[in-house]
């Protein structure tokens, strides 16, 4: 194994073939503006993405929170990320926060957020960026930018309508209103809202399975799922073909089959 990025605001620790990335700044509710946590979440990604050993990814908060978004008392200032005039301050968008979406689209393997506490405006949206969410049920939520007078400035209005749909998206954005981890399940925006002491542990399980099937496939069909939200299907079935050729050519693949015939469980080495 390569030796992990060196992070600031950020933890991450490796159980097996699952890394976990653990928002660390509970001082700040875990706020993405004002703190290296970009930096952080970047780095992270560059290394899985070349770190083969690894599975799956796992994002939490450390704390009260599982990310606050932005600093509203900069923004109020207009100071840090929020200052300058508006060329300005879209260059620090770009520069800045804009970063976490596009180093999380790239990530090659599967990705949970684990929802331990407040998930507002861009915190929601980081969460919204993983392929699966799970949330305490006590868990508070939001697509919460309107109501501060700004827009999903980080890509959410992306994001979210791909999850619930632009209808239920549209309700969310445009009310700016906040939702348990209870309701997020019957809204579809998490696969389950459980207790705050189970939550890591479910995630962990979750995360675990995943990182259990065939490495190379899981890659190939995270970057596959990825590709369907912007190809024609002519194009992409053409893209399923040259995956599969790949797929059909590993040493996993006659495991996985030979592990089915015999009854057994297979033993991937990501060949």
């Amino acid at each position: 194994m390569n030796h992990a990025p060196e992070l600031t605001d950020a933890l991450l620790s490796v159980d097996g073939r699952v890394a976990t990335l653990t928002l660390n700044r509970d001082d700040v509710r875990n706020e993405l503006t004002g703190t290296k946590l970009v930096d952080d979440i970047e780095r992270t990604v560059q290394w899985i993405n070349a770190e083969e050993s690894i599975g799956v990814l796992i994002v939490t908060g450390a704390g009260r929170a599982f990310s606050s978004g932005g600093n509203i008392k900069h923004m109020f200032r207009r100071e840090g990320s929020f200052g300058g005039d508006v060329y300005e301050v879209q260059k620090r968008y770009r520069q800045g926060i804009q970063r976490i979406p596009l180093a999380m689209h790239r990530l090659d393997v599967p990705s949970i957020a684990a929802i331990n506490g407040a998930a507002l405006g861009a915190g929601f949206d980081l969460a919204c960026m993983c392929d699966m969410r799970l949330a305490a049920a006590d868990a508070i939520m939001g697509e919460t930018f309107i109501n501060v007078g700004i827009i999903p400035g980080d890509g959410g209005a992306w994001f979210l309508q791909r999850l619930v749909g632009y209808q239920r998206a549209a309700e969310l954005t445009f009310s700016g209103r906040t939702f348990t981890g209870v309701e997020g399940k019957e809204l579809g925006v998490v696969l389950d809202a459980v207790s705050a002491d189970q939550l890591l542990e479910t995630a962990q399980q979750l995360a675990r399975s995943l990182a259990a099937k065939p490495p190379q496939a899981l890659r190939l069909t995270k970057r596959l799922m990825k590709s369907a939200q912007r190809m024609e299907l002519y194009d992409f079935l053409d893209h399923c073909a040259v995956f599969q050729g790949m797929c059909h050519n590993t040493d996993d693949h006659l495991e996985a089959l030979a592990a089915t015939i015999e009854k057994r469980a297979p033993q991937f080495k990501g060949q």
